[in-house]
């Protein structure tokens, strides 16, 4: 059962960073579902890039990069054939999925993997490809669940400087930590 989430007000502005630090089981991960439209809250109102994820929830969903704190892909498919896959699903054409794909997986130092099957990655690995598919949309919002989960102490330096990137470059980024 999720946790509870009462009372809580949030505000995260684009070109911002802000972290959500707790414990596990305080509900960090239930607000993030709700922000991401996964999980309907009981009661009250939530709002992302101006979107009501129950109203309004492709547009909500389309304004929103998401990252679980688990990668959940199909082992089967290729790095590259991940991410072609959402951006597919997120209305590119097949050149703009693929080129896409391509610059995401530079970005997130995953270009060498581009033809390995997401079954072969480590689990820093699959939190990187799992940042790269949140971000395959380029979408204004970033919620990142336990991104630095399983990473080693480099690649928490990397990721921690590509949040600032993606903050500098005008997105609002969520982040939750333990």
């Amino acid at each position: 059962m999720p946790a509870s989430v009462v009372h809580a007000d949030l505000s995260v502005r684009p070109g911002s960073v802000t972290a959500l630090i707790g414990p596990n089981g305080c509900g960090k991960t239930t607000l993030m579902l709700m922000l991401a439209g996964l999980l309907r809250p009981d009661a009250g109102d939530v709002r992302v890039g101006g979107l009501s994820p129950t109203t309004a929830p492709k547009a909500a969903r389309t304004a929103v990069g998401w990252m679980p704190d688990v990668l959940g892909t199909w082992e089967s498919l290729t790095c590259r054939e991940t991410l072609v896959t959402f951006a597919r699903a997120y209305g590119l054409s097949p050149a703009d999925a693929d080129a896409r794909a391509f610059s995401l997986l530079e970005r997130v130092h995953l270009a060498e993997l581009a033809a390995q099957p997401a079954r072969v990655l480590s689990r820093g690995q699959k939190q990187r490809l799992s940042l790269a598919r949140a971000l395959v949309h380029d979408p204004p919002v970033l919620i990142l669940d336990e991104p630095a989960s399983g990473l080693d102490p480099r690649s928490r330096v990397e990721l921690r400087d590509l949040v600032r990137e993606l903050g500098a470059e005008g997105k609002a980024v969520f982040v939750s930590s333990h």
